[in-house]
């Protein structure tokens, strides 16, 4: 099976791979099941100067991005007519497990990172990538977002994650949010681990977990709960 192969444009390729390049990701990228490429879009402009931004027209606060330098460096990168290219923005969808699925399930991604106000809107009509939000706040730039992103999308890459089973475990596959965990000791500070938990049971572990899934979901995320409820 081919590597899964992240393109990232910014204008600080140093930020990659970043935590990328350490614990479970950073295995995967030592082992070759992913890889990560960090396009300077600084070396595509044209000036002297090296020029990648300027005043928005119609004037206001803050410079924004050229099209013709992002588009140059974008066109650089080879192998992307399969893969998804990616705008980090406040005004993207929220990122979600579904979309990280759907990222994980392509031969990559690329992801172009703005800063500033942003990039000029006749990059986003030309190219029309998929615009992405992490959420409702303002970060710098999209290198932290893409870094998230990423580490999102390779877990779920085959051969990276010892057990993939605990992939269908985890918070929001199935609508709910991850039930408790418990290790040792059995009693901690006068705290007992749940006696079903160590009844060996594995019926009654599996609705013990249920109902707890559903229990943090419904009174931390009421939304989910909403949700979840609506498919039922």
């Amino acid at each position: 099976m081919s590597a899964w192969k992240v393109d990232i444009l910014t204008l600080f390729p140093e930020m990659f791979p970043g935590p990328l390049g350490v614990s479970i990701a950073g295995k995967a990228l030592e082992r070759g099941l992913w890889t990560c490429e960090a396009t300077d879009i600084r070396d595509f402009a044209t000036d002297r100067n090296k020029t990648v931004d300027d005043t928005p027209c119609g004037g206001g606060p803050g410079m924004v991005m050229r099209a013709d330098v992002i588009d140059s460096a974008l066109r650089s990168v080879s192998e992307i007519r399969d893969r998804p290219v990616v705008y980090l923005t406040p005004r993207g969808k929220t990122f979600n497990q579904n979309m990280a699925k759907n990222f994980a399930d392509c031969p990559g991604v690329v992801f172009v990172c703005g800063r500033y106000e942003g990039i000029d809107e006749r990059f986003l009509d030309m190219h029309k990538p998929h615009q992405v939000s992490l959420g409702d706040f303002i970060l710098s730039g999209g290198e932290s977002a893409a870094i998230a992103i990423i580490d999102c999308c390779i877990r779920r890459i085959p051969g990276i994650l010892g057990d993939i089973e605990s992939l269908s475990e985890e918070s929001f596959e199935h609508g709910l949010l991850e039930y408790p965990h418990y290790t040792r000791p059995r009693v901690w500070r006068g705290h007992s681990v749940p006696e079903v938990l160590l009844s060996g049971h594995h019926k009654k572990i599996s609705a013990w977990r249920r109902e707890q899934s559903e229990r943090l979901t419904r009174n931390h995320r009421p939304d989910l709960w909403s949700a979840y409820i609506a498919q039922q």
